[in-house]
């Protein structure tokens, strides 16, 4: 690995890490108010009741006050129809004492609801009560920790930080400028490869540049994404290479209805997947671009079997094994599944690995028209 490269891992893992603790350190305060608010909550509830508790004593105190004044009222009467000279007054009078006899009822009643009433509403406050001491002393517990954190935070940050001047200063300062601007935008500068593919992208490498990265002689950057690549040979599977090789590969059938081919040169698109379709004395093609799956162009649609249909594209072609349902193939719209890619990737490197093998370890191939070669 490039001196500069492992540099720039060193600062990306830095620029990670304090990113998160910035991102810890900003979130703290916040914390603590939504345990405070929390907090706060608790209060609310413990001062409603309090207030209804007060309410009802309010409302006794009013009712027995009434039922006082009513007595009072009672005595007058009684007193009054001691003197009364009509039968008519005295009716009156007798009138006004059930009157007021029936309103002291009512106040009773209402003074033994509050009475029953306020076993609850103690009971409501004491639970309050107890709920506010649990709640203030856990509170006061999780503040104690969330500025203990935020005080790590900050030193771990420093640290961080010097670990980040360290390695900047270690690297290029062309190359610095690319991790910076890529960085920027994108959110980190940097992307393993791994199976052929940047990790930070998904998007699959030409095989040129594959061999480039994992060579590590010089900085190679992904034509997505502008990251610049490196390759940690750790990752890899174990004896992958081999095991491809080693590999038997089936043949696809020559007269199938449904072609796939690669093609390392397609005009101006570079290396391309192609899938031919026979159908009813036609032929359709579509054409993805080999990296990032993007189909190119429209669907072209042709008399006869394809091999007749579109013979320009089998020049210089490789024959893969792959089908798929046209319906589903249209479903894929612009864009070939990252799947699809892998599994006709995986293929092709079998077929280059068969034919780099020695002549006596080739398997059988499929007869090809002669005037196309380079299919198998």
């Amino acid at each position: 690995m490039l001196p500069d490269v492992k540099n720039l891992i060193e600062l990306q893992n830095a620029d990670r890490e304090i990113a998160r603790l910035k991102d810890e350190i900003a979130a703290l305060p916040k914390r603590v108010a939504a345990i405070e608010q929390k907090l706060a909550g608790t209060k609310a509830v413990l001062e409603k009741a309090k207030t209804a508790v007060k309410a009802d004593e309010a409302a006794r105190r009013k009712y027995e006050t009434a039922i006082l004044d009513l007595q009072q009222k009672i005595s007058k009467y009684r007193d009054q129809s001691l003197e009364v000279k009509t039968n008519e007054q005295y009716k009156a009078l007798l009138h006004e004492i059930q009157f007021a006899e029936q309103e002291i009822r009512l106040n009773e009643d209402k003074i033994l609801e509050l009475m029953v009433n306020a076993e609850t509403r103690e009971k409501e406050v004491k639970a309050a009560e107890v709920e506010l001491k649990s709640e203030t002393a856990e509170i006061e517990k999780e503040k104690e920790e969330a500025r203990q954190r935020t005080a790590d935070d900050e030193k771990q940050l420093a640290e961080w930080n010097a670990k980040r001047d360290t390695a900047r200063a270690a690297v290029n300062a062309d190359l610095l400028r690319q991790y910076d601007r890529v960085a920027k935008y994108r959110g980190s500068g940097l992307s393993e490869v791994r199976g052929q593919k940047c990790l930070a992208c998904q998007v699959m490498l030409r095989p040129q540049t594959y061999n480039e990265v994992r060579a590590a002689t010089n900085v190679v950057v992904c034509d997505s994404c502008q990251r610049i690549l490196y390759h940690d040979p750790s990752h890899d599977e174990p004896n992958a290479a081999a095991v491809s090789v080693r590999r038997r590969r089936a043949h696809p059938k020559f007269e199938a209805g449904q072609a796939w081919y690669y093609r390392p040169s397609h005009g101006e698109d570079g290396e391309v997947f192609v899938v031919f379709i026979n159908g009813k004395g036609e032929s359709s093609r579509r054409v993805y671009e080999v990296g990032s799956g993007r189909k190119l162009g429209d669907t072209l649609v042709r008399e006869g079997e394809y091999r007749l249909g579109f013979p320009e594209d089998l020049t210089d072609a490789i024959r893969l094994n792959g089908h798929w349902e046209e319906s589903e193939i249209d479903e894929w719209g612009n864009e070939m599944p990252t799947s699809t890619i892998d599994t006709l990737q995986r293929d092709l490197d079998l077929a280059r690995a068969e034919a780099a093998a020695p002549a006596h370890t080739h398997t059988h191939r499929e007869s090809v028209p002669a005037e196309h070669p380079a299919a198998s």
